[in-house]
């Protein structure tokens, strides 16, 4: 992982296999550096729905879709392939006939549907690499009755999307043998050496009704996702106070802070920052006092070494080291106090800030006319996975989801694998 140093001194290059982080999430990862970017993209967000300004930002939709597909064209060959990752290492699995599938390992519903993926999107004329998300093949599809509306429905992961029985588009899914969702694009000389750019341009792709396809690119800004003036003024107190504690922030503190995070072990990744963001996250918990939630973080760390790390010691000197390990660790974060308050602070505006956003995002016209969650009771009614903002000038992108939604949804809902 680059230091914080090291990231804002690298020069910018093509990005490949990129990872969207979440908004808020960029002041640890970044430090003051990424905070600022943060409250850019939103304020960018905010002047583009509602009007004030040609904003550089573009919105896409984040589909729960699965497995991530790699499409296109070996350079090196001119073969089409497919693949699920690791497509631009050096010794890639990628699928360039029937025969390979078998012969790379793949077994069950994944060799399924990569058999259906390679005879039906080879058809396409995809030049260059697309990246995609699985929404479904034609095994996946089914008929349910929700509040007395028959939907065609189908469920790669957490997220049913849902489709009115007999509308213009359950005829074209029920027709086709699979569904694509395509949101990154890549270009190069070599598999190796290829750059990513956010965003998939499918117009120019071959038309068949043998696969449903589509691109990642929000419908429609105007109407109902039309920041009124009261919003728009809403928002801007919200990033005015984002702005107030990002002075408070002292960047040196920040980044010798995360430096230390990003410096542990692996084995100690689960008492990070972010990953104790996360847990209140996990429990469907916000966080409304960010004073109180920083203070707890060296009791969270004490407890996370007392029970995931030293129980797993057999040695006495073994559990020495990793007690004055922890000690160690807690004195730090102790004496960063200061600078987490703060930081953690700033966290709390900017996630509010983005769900301003979302709320207003969340109004406007679905690829998927429904979605639903399954649960014991039946099904209930939720929002899309999210959103990805993308820098069209920089290149770079960010996630916009309502966290404390899916990732409930995603812990307790009934998976696909669990029907």
């Amino acid at each position: 992982m680059l230091t914080f140093k090291q990231f804002l001194k690298e020069e910018s290059a093509p990005k490949k296999n990129l990872h969207l982080e979440h908004i808020e999430d960029e002041i640890f990862n970044f430090g003051t550096y990424g905070a600022r970017e943060a409250i850019n993209f939103l304020q960018s967000l905010r002047d583009m729905l509602s009007g004030e300004s040609a904003s550089q930002v573009k919105v896409t939709v984040k589909f729960d879709g699965a497995p991530a597909l790699f499409v296109g064209t070996d350079p090196s060959d001119g073969k089409f392939f497919v693949g699920t990752k690791g497509v631009f290492n050096k010794n890639a699995k990628l699928v360039k006939s029937m025969d390979d599938i078998e012969k790379l390992g793949y077994k069950g519903g994944l060799a399924d549907k990569l058999k259906t993926a390679f005879e039906e999107l080879q058809t396409l004329g995809i030049m260059g690499v697309l990246q995609g998300d699985m929404m479904f093949t034609k095994e996946d599809l089914s008929t349910v009755k929700v509040d007395g509306k028959q939907y065609t429905i189908f469920q790669p992961n957490t997220i049913v999307y849902a489709v009115p029985v007999g509308s213009a588009l359950d005829d074209k899914i029920k027709t086709a043998e699979i569904g694509i969702v395509f949101h990154t694009t890549y270009s190069g000389d070599s598999l190796e050496d290829m750059g990513a750019k956010f965003g998939a341009d499918v117009s120019n792709l071959k038309k068949t009704p043998r696969v449903w396809y589509s691109d990642v690119d929000y419908e429609d800004y105007s109407g109902s996702v039309s920041m009124t003036k009261s919003e728009t003024d809403d928002i801007t107190k919200v990033l005015s106070a984002a702005g107030k504690s990002f002075r408070k922030v002292v960047t040196g503190d920040l980044d010798a802070f995360l430096e230390h995070q990003n410096g542990l072990p692996s084995s100690v990744v689960g008492a990070l920052i972010k990953t104790y963001n996360n847990s209140k996250i996990r429990a469907g918990e916000k966080v409304t006092n960010t004073r109180t939630h920083a203070m707890v973080y060296p009791k969270y760390v004490k407890e996370y070494y007392e029970t995931k790390i030293l129980p797993k010691v057999k040695s006495e000197a073994g559990k020495k080291k990793k007690n004055k390990e922890k000690d160690e660790f807690i004195k730090k974060v102790n004496g960063w106090m200061p600078v987490i308050k703060a930081s953690l602070e700033l966290h709390n505006h900017l996630i509010d800030a983005k769900m301003m956003i979302i709320n207003k995002l969340d109004k406007g016209v679905k690829k998927f006319p429904s979605t639903f969650v399954r649960t014991d009771s039946g099904y209930e009614v939720v929002n899309d996975e999210g959103y990805v903002a993308i820098d069209t000038i920089k290149g770079d992108a960010v996630k916009l989801v309502d966290r404390l939604e899916f990732s409930y949804n995603n812990f307790n809902g009934i998976k696909n694998w669990d029907k």
